[in-house]
């Protein structure tokens, strides 16, 4: 999953991103409102941070932007602001949530996790399954059921389970290596070109090579099951 982190302190900035990279994410940071204008329109993001004091041009002006350009994807804003009007506000206008700092890791990981559940359009669901795959966010661990209907628990590592991830949003779903790679990578972080492949082969030993497909000249996928 990729996230864009659009915050002007440092440290914050820093915090943050390494703690989502520590947790499977793949993070791009913006410390300008003018410079993240585009991100959301250049990359298929997951969801954005957004703070609201940034240089060059504030939140609440990129948010609303965003928002008149069709740009859908969830927004989460972080902020020191803590007034109930910044936050009635930022909700009018498009944030799908609002986090007041300080804030513990967990509790943005969570919020995280809450809105990129309903931007798939059901925030019942916390695993991500197709049936013989089951994924848990909160543990890591993928579930496989065999043939037989057991299954057994695997714990994969942060490459492995965003790579999953990214196949079980769209189970039938043929990803290319560019799309898996961008959900897996910062932008600027150096790829090496088997890169995918080798977390792939290394995933097929976890869950069987026959539970992720190749289709040749494509990508990848996982199978859709009824």
């Amino acid at each position: 999953m990729r996230i864009l982190l659009v915050e002007d302190d440092t440290l914050i900035s820093n915090a943050i991103e390494s703690g989502l990279k520590s947790n499977a994410y793949a993070v791009d940071c913006i410390a300008d409102g003018n410079q993240a204008l585009y991100a959301p329109k250049d990359i298929s993001y997951d969801c954005v941070l957004l703070d609201l004091g940034l240089p060059g041009m504030d939140g609440v002006k990129l948010l609303k932007k965003w928002r008149a350009d069709g740009i859908k994807v969830p927004i989460i804003i972080i902020t020191a602001r803590d007034g109930i009007d910044d936050r009635v506000q930022g909700l009018d206008i498009g944030a799908d949530d609002y986090v007041v700092k300080p804030f513990d890791l967990t509790e943005l990981l969570a919020r995280i996790r809450a809105v990129t559940r309903r931007s798939v359009a059901n925030s019942d669901v916390v695993t991500l399954s197709n049936g013989t795959l089951t994924l848990d966010p909160l543990t890591h661990e993928v579930k496989v059921k065999d043939e037989e209907g057991k299954s057994q628990i695997q714990l994969l590592t942060a490459r492995e389970y965003a790579l999953l991830e990214a196949l079980l949003r769209r189970p039938g779903a043929v990803l290319s290596r560019e799309t898996l790679e961008d959900k897996i990578y910062a932008f600027g972080e150096e790829v090496e070109s088997n890169a995918i492949e080798f977390i792939i082969h290394n995933l097929r030993k976890k869950i069987g090579s026959g539970n992720i497909k190749n289709v040749r000249g494509v990508g990848w996928k996982v199978i859709k099951e009824s």
